[in-house]
């Protein structure tokens, strides 16, 4: 008789299995691209399936919005895509710049949801309304990271000029808001203005018990309001690599602390889970893949023995 195989034993090994088992066409390909060497080239292939003629991107690629019309949300999802595989540049980019100011409101920022999602499913905490109001969950990702690429277009201007006044006037705050004023910190050109807001921000966030420092204790501190049982933020939420803004928050004790949490939340089927609540078959399915990678790109950013 043939010898079995051996079960896959590391962390890597392990969220490769339940990649390929469970993973949309895109998160396998940037699974290849970010571990195995595969290539750019496969990665924005995939992506290209969310694309439509308006330049935006839909079909889902965000799951928690479904139907196929282009959102802020999803061509977010799109840019970090070709951020992170080094192609967040040329016409590409420009186009998607172009969708960007035709759905922008009256002050240049992003809404949350555009109201072209009415009559689609989508997650019951984003509501769609007929004239959205800017929102900084939307554009201070996008903001961010188009800065950090060195992409110069029209729309940055007004955009940028929103974000600084939302960042800098955040009093009460949540985990999402504040990641989202990180993401735009992270890449906005005026180095010594983000870091004083990161700075101030970082405060907030500790005064208003939007992370747990302790993971041991997580099941003891209550969740931001609104927030499903359980969608504790930790630090490595603020701070998935050692150069974010939000690093310095966090003592290396507590960023230890942290990160073994994270190692420890892989399950036995290889994969992370999801925190956030469940409401449709699909969702989690599509988005514990997504969940996954992000869990094994922070933890080889911090240096920690994936295999």
């Amino acid at each position: 008789m043939a010898e079995t195989a051996s079960p896959p034993t590391t962390p890597l090994a392990r969220a490769e299995r339940f990649i390929w088992l469970t993973a949309r066409v895109l998160e396998q390909r940037r699974f290849e691209h970010h571990f195995l060497g595969g290539s750019a080239d496969a990665v924005e292939t995939a992506l290209d399936a969310y694309r439509n003629d308006d330049n935006g991107y839909g079909h889902a690629l965000e799951p928690d919005l479904r139907g196929p019309v282009s959102q802020p949300l999803h061509t977010a999802h799109a840019l970090s895509v070709l951020d992170a595989i080094g192609r967040c540049e040329g016409r590409r980019v420009e186009q998607v710049c172009r969708y960007l100011t035709q759905i922008s409101t009256p002050e240049g920022a992003l809404p949350a949801l555009h109201p072209s999602l009415r009559g689609y499913p989508a997650a019951p905490w984003i509501p769609v309304v007929d004239d959205p109001p800017s929102d900084l969950l939307a554009t201070g990702p996008v903001v961010g990271l188009l800065h950090r690429n060195k992409v110069w277009h029209a729309w940055l201007f007004r955009a940028t000029d929103y974000c600084w006044q939302a960042v800098e006037s955040l009093e009460k705050t949540h985990p999402y808001g504040a990641e989202a004023a990180l993401g735009f910190l992270e890449g906005v050109p005026d180095r010594a203005r983000a870091a004083a807001a990161a700075g101030r921000l970082g405060r907030l966030v500790r005064e208003q018990g939007l992370v747990v420092v302790e993971p041991e204790r997580a099941h003891e501190i209550p969740v931001a309001e609104g927030y499903a049982p359980g969608e504790h933020h930790f630090a490595y939420d603020y701070a998935p690599t050692p150069a974010s803004p939000a690093r310095g928050w966090f003592t290396d004790a507590e960023m230890d602390r942290a990160l073994d949490h994270l190692a420890a939340l892989q399950e036995e089927d290889g994969g992370w889970p999801v925190n956030w609540r469940a409401w449709a078959p699909g969702t989690t399915l599509e988005c514990r893949p997504m969940v996954t990678l992000k869990a094994l790109r922070t933890l080889r950013a911090y240096g920690r023995d994936i295999g």
